[in-house]
C-alpha cells in the first residue's frame, strides 16, 4: 500500500487456496459419481442368479453391458470433448449418467435391466475420459499425480458406496429401490460439478486440420501409449475379474454369505481411498512405471492370498488387489499426459476403451474357466494378466532420456 493510499491491500492468497480447494474437490465429486453406479450389481449376482434363474456368465451381463457401453462410447466423448471443451460435457454426462441409473429401476427382467445398464455405460466416460484429459490440461504447472490421485479417490468411494448400497438396500428393500437411491446421489453430485469445477483455462483442443481418425491412428502408432493402453486392460481386468466372482466364491461353501455381507467386501475400497492419495506423492516423485509395477505386484500377492480358507484372509487379499488396481490406474492416467503430446482428450478416449474392454473380458472368461476349477482357475487367470501387465509395463512405458528435459513440465512427471 502507498503512503495516503487508504484502500486495503488485495490479499488474494486464500481466494486461491480456496478456489484450488474446490477445484480439486470438483474433481473427486466428479470419480465419485462416475463410478456410483457402473459396478453396483456385482454385491447382487448371486441373488440374481436365483431371481431371474439363469447362469453365472448371464448376470455377469449385468457388467459386461455397463463396461461395453463406456468402452464404445469412451472415442467419441474424447472427440466431443475436444470440440465442446471439458466442463461442458463433464457436467452434462454426469447428469445424463443419473438418469440412466434411476431408468434401471424400471426394468421388470434381466435383458431390460442389461439394457438400462448399457446405457449407464455409454453416458460414464463423459465424466471418467473428460476429467482425466482436464486434469492433465488443468494441472499442468505441476501436481497432476496428486489430483490425478484425488481423482482416483473419488472414483474409490464412488464404486464403494455404490456397492455398500445396493448390497444394504437390497437386504431390507426391493433391489429397484437402490438404483433409485444411486440414481439420487448422483443427481446430487452433478450439481456440485456445476457450481465448484471452474472452466477449463488451457484447453487445447485438438490440432486444427487433423481428422479424430487420424489422431488415434497416430496414438494407436505410438509405442509408449500402446503400452498404456494394455496395462490399462489389465488394470480394470483384475479388479471386474477379482470382485465378481469372488462373490459367488463366498456366497458358497463353506462361506455362505449374502447380499449385505457380500455388499460390506467393499470396505475394502477403503483402504485403496487412504492409501491412494499417498501414491500420488510417490507417482510424482518415483515415476509412472515404479509405481504401475509395485502396484500390480501388490495385487498378485492379494490374489494368493484370497486362495486361504479364512474369510479375514480373503478380505486382506482383497485388499491388497483392489488397492493395487487403484495406485496402477492413478499411475497409468497420469502417465498418459507424458506419452500423449496432443489431442489428450482423445488419447484418453482410447485409453478408457481398452481399459474398459478389459472389463468385459473380465467379467465373462472367468466365468468358463469357473466351470473346471472354480474360483482357484479364477485366481490363477487373474494373477498371470497381472504379471503379463507388469512384463508389458517395464517394457513399453518408458520416458526417453532425450525427452527428459520437456517431459518435466508436463502434468505428473518429476
Amino acid at each position: 500500500m502507498h503512503e495516503g493510499d487508504l484502500s486495503p491491500t488485495p490479499v488474494p492468497e486464500p481466494d486461491l487456496q480456496g478456489a484450488e480447494g474446490r477445484r480439486t474437490l470438483a474433481v473427486t465429486f466428479a470419480g465419485f459419481c462416475a463410478f456410483l453406479g457402473l459396478y453396483a450389481t456385482q454385491p447382487l449376482l448371486p441373488m440374481l442368479e436365483r431371481l431371474f434363474q439363469t447362469s453365472k456368465a448371464a448376470v455377469s451381463l449385468t457388467l459386461t453391458a455397463s463396461t461395453l457401453g463406456v468402452a464404445l462410447a469412451a472415442p467419441l466423448v474424447g472427440i466431443v470433448a475436444d470440440r465442446l471443451g471439458r466442463k461442458r460435457v463433464i457436467v452434462a454426462s454426469a447428469s445424463l449418467l443419473a438418469l440412466a441409473t434411476l431408468l434401471n429401476a424400471t426394468a421388470t427382467g434381466l435383458p431390460a435391466l442389461v439394457f438400462w445398464r448399457f446405457l449407464q455405460g455409454v453416458f460414464t466416460p463423459g465424466v471418467f475420459a473428460v476429467t482425466v484429459a482436464y486434469v492433465q490440461e488443468e494441472w499442468a504447472g505441476g501436481g497432476a499425480g496428486r489430483a490425478m490421485a484425488m481423482y482416483v479417490t473419488g472414483s474409490v468411494i464412488g464404486g464403494f458406496v455404490g456397492r455398500m448400497t445396493t448390497g444394504l438396500i437390497v437386504s431390507h428393500w426391493h433391489w429397484r429401490w437402490s438404483f433409485v437411491v444411486i440414481g439420487l446421489m448422483g443427481a446430487a453430485s452433478a450439481l456440485v460439478l456445476q457450481a465448484w469445477l471452474p472452466r477449463e483455462r488451457r484447453f487445447t483442443g485438438r490440432v486444427q486440420g487433423e481428422s479424430p481418425f487420424a489422431g488415434a491412428v497416430a496414438h494407436l502408432r505410438n509405442p509408449r501409449l500402446r503400452a498404456a493402453y494394455a496395462v490399462g486392460f489389465g488394470v480394470l481386468f483384475t479388479l471386474i475379474a477379482s470382485f465378481t466372482y469372488v462373490t459367488f466364491h463366498l456366497a458358497g461353501e463353506p462361506f455362505r454369505l449374502g447380499p449385505l455381507a457380500l455388499g460390506s467386501l467393499f470396505f475394502t475400497y477403503l483402504v485403496g481411498a487412504v492409501i491412494t492419495p499417498y501414491a500420488g506423492h510417490v507417482i510424482d516423485r518415483y515415476g509412472h512405471r515404479t509405481a504401475m509395477v509395485l502396484a500390480m505386484g501388490a495385487g498378485m500377492g492379494g490374489m494368493l492370498l484370497t486362495l486361504a480358507p479364512s474369510l479375514w484372509m480373503v478380505v486382506v487379499g482383497l485388499a491388497l488387489c483392489c488397492t493395487g488396481v487403484f495406485v496402477a490406474q492413478a499411475a497409468t492416467a497420469s502417465y498418459l499426459g507424458v506419452a500423449a503430446r496432443q489431442n489428450k482428450a482423445l488419447a484418453v478416449g482410447l485409453y478408457v476403451t481398452f481399459y474398459y474392454i478389459g472389463g468385459c473380458v473380465g467379467g465373462e472368461l472367468p466365468s468358463y474357466l469357473w466351470r473346471f476349477g472354480g474360483w482357484t482357475a479364477c485366481v490363477a487367470l487373474v494373477i498371470l494378466v497381472q504379471f503379463l501387465t507388469i512384463v508389458i509395463t517395464l517394457a513399453g512405458c518408458t520416458t526417453p532420456a532425450r525427452e527428459a528435459a520437456d517431459l518435466e513440465a508436463l502434468p505428473g512427471f518429476e
